[in-house]
């Protein structure tokens, strides 16, 4: 495909696009699972930024955007795997102990105009062979369990479901479940 470009996350743009991209992913992709309320309070365009940029200065987790010429079209968090029940930045808070020194893919959006045409696919394959080239020796994803499409995409990817969830509440009264894709790499 041309006048595509992976460009690592390090500027205010980046984290901008980032956190764009990533809460018109929730507002499309998690419209029946997460409460309407909680959504229109907490899911704002610049939500992430702060996150993000966070974690490129302490090298926390990396992140990436594919752009279409001056156009990002999708973006990825990856890195080492959060062990420490890490705080996602959102009601998400996971503890996966005992998946030390695995990477993990720690979030993935594509813009909603921008699916379906392969972009998801060969940024998502990029993060995979960074973490590989990184020397993990597995990675994994969390989707929601309702994300059938997701669940899809991760299985196409090689990833598989290890058995293993993580309950998230959002107030007032609904717990999502994201469930662990593994992939062995």
């Amino acid at each position: 495909m041309d006048g595509l470009t992976f460009v690592d996350a390090c500027t205010d743009r980046h984290f901008a696009d980032m956190s764009l991209i990533h809460a018109l992913g929730w507002r499309d992709t998690y419209v029946d699972a997460v409460p309407a309320a909680w959504m229109a309070e907490h899911i704002t365009d610049d939500r992430w930024v702060p996150l993000f940029r966070a974690d490129w200065e302490t090298g926390r987790c990396r992140g990436l955007l594919l752009y279409r010429g001056d156009t990002p079209v999708s973006c990825i968090n990856y890195g080492p795997a959060r062990v420490e029940n890490y705080n996602a930045g959102s009601a998400c808070t996971f503890d996966t102990q005992g998946y030390e020194g695995w990477g993990e893919i720690i979030s993935f959006y594509t813009h909603p105009e921008e699916r379906g045409k392969g972009y998801g696919g060969l940024l998502f394959e990029e993060a995979v062979r960074r973490l590989q080239a990184e020397g993990y020796p597995s990675a994994f994803v969390f989707v929601l369990r309702e994300n059938e499409k997701g669940r899809r995409f991760y299985a196409h990817h090689g990833f598989v479901w290890d058995g293993t969830h993580a309950d998230i509440p959002f107030p007032p009264d609904t717990v999502c479940v994201d469930l662990r894709y593994v992939k062995k790499l």
